[in-house]
């Protein structure tokens, strides 16, 4: 019993999920995420760090206590100095001189910076020079989103044009929409979450591009290699081939995502969590969640889609009805053959409802490559004549 399970399936590709067929379920779900991702954007907007939105920072010893301790002290300066700002993030960082506490506030001038850090060193009971504090500018975050903008839209075309060449135009806007996909579903959790955004998530969004279209290619190649030359039987349509594809590269798609999955959580969860490794946390986050999304969107997204948009090139219609015609003859028993699937499958393969017209043309109906059906001229060897030439029982001639 246990080699027939569901997991033995998967990894032999038979588990026969039908995922290419239901198609428009995963458009609609990847529809409605995408719009309450672009709600968001619009409504509740980015917790932006400091980098993209301006601040500053300032970093205390360990030593002075707990992060929370820390956090409280400079909030009491802040207040002190009537400055109406507070503590954005508060995280431990580690550097030469041992461990320290990174807080962040909101913009500050060159004297209320100076202010609050006397007051933060005066509260604290330490020297004012232990203290370091760095103001930034949001003109410098606006150029980095300038040329992250760049390199994404750069990324898309040296990927459209790769695709292109080594598969066609088709798979092409299958794989870049699977990334739009990825992309904006990625940013639409760190909207809802109040994830904050800082370079290092600009970089984790442009590296999981990357991983993202590895995973697309690697299901792409196998429907490649099921599609090629199917034109010439009767037997799969176009959607059913490419379906039976993405079964058989699931488990390989899936084991890949864990596999890269693994260290990223190492690097979440036990580095920035446990460890409190606060630099990283950024990093690992935006790496875990787009690679997470990059596995579904590269399934239930590109090959779905791929699908859709051969179905409407003409030789595959063409041969999508071919194979529904045989096999409606076949189910009424009017050609050999085996087992028809069923209407709503056939509807499910091509996208288009079933014909009872063209199905009753089954019989009539040639498969590709076939001779002609007639009538063959009598005698043997197709009508010539039995006794003629110098093949052995033929008339001699004189």
């Amino acid at each position: 019993m246990a080699e027939n399970g569901l997991a033995s399936r998967l990894y032999n590709g038979e588990a026969g999920l039908n995922i290419v067929g239901r198609r428009k379920l995963w458009f609609g779900v990847a529809g409605v995420l995408v719009l309450i991702a672009i709600l968001s954007f619009s409504i509740r907007g980015f917790s932006l760090g400091i980098e993209f939105a301006g601040g500053n920072s300032f970093q205390v010893p360990a030593s002075v206590g707990t992060l929370d301790d820390a956090e409280r002290e400079v909030n009491s300066a802040l207040a002190a100095e009537n400055t109406g700002i507070e503590v954005v993030t508060a995280q431990k960082v580690g550097g030469p001189g041992g461990d320290s506490y990174e807080l962040r506030t909101g913009q500050l001038s060159a004297e209320q910076a100076n202010s609050v850090k006397a007051q933060i060193a005066e509260d604290l009971g330490i020297n004012a020079n232990q203290i370091s504090g760095n103001q930034v500018s949001e003109a410098w975050g606006s150029q980095v989103t300038q040329r992250a903008i760049l390199g994404l839209v750069i990324f898309i075309a040296l990927v459209m044009v790769y695709l292109i060449l080594r598969f066609e135009w088709r798979m092409a806007v299958a794989a870049v929409a699977s990334l739009i996909t990825n992309l904006l579903l990625t940013a639409g959790i760190y909207s809802l979450v109040g994830f904050e955004v800082t370079p290092s998530t600009i970089i984790g969004l442009l590296t999981i591009l990357g991983f993202a279209l590895y995973d697309v290619v690697v299901v792409f190649d196998k429907v490649q290699e099921n599609t090629r030359g199917i034109t010439a039987n009767n037997n799969q349509t176009y959607g059913e081939a490419a379906n039976l594809a993405v079964n058989q590269s699931l488990m390989r798609s899936l084991n890949t995502s864990v596999v890269a999955l693994l260290p990223v959580g190492g690097l979440l969860f036990i580095g920035a969590g446990l460890l409190g490794a606060g630099t990283l946390k950024d990093l690992g986050l935006v790496l875990f969640v787009g690679m997470a999304v990059a596995f579904l969107t590269s399934i239930l997204v590109a090959t779905p889609l791929l699908a859709l948009l051969k179905n409407y090139d003409p030789r595959i219609q063409a041969h999508n009805k071919r194979v529904l015609t045989r096999r409606g003859a076949i189910s009424r028993g009017e050609v050999p053959g085996r087992g028809a699937a069923s209407p709503a499958a056939q509807a499910d393969a091509t996208d288009e409802p079933v014909d009872p017209d063209a199905a009753a043309l089954a019989g009539a109906a040639p498969k590709v490559g076939a001779r002609p059906a007639g009538k063959r001229p009598t005698g043997a060897r197709g009508g010539r004549p039995g006794g003629g030439g110098n093949r052995p029982g033929g008339a001699k001639r004189r």
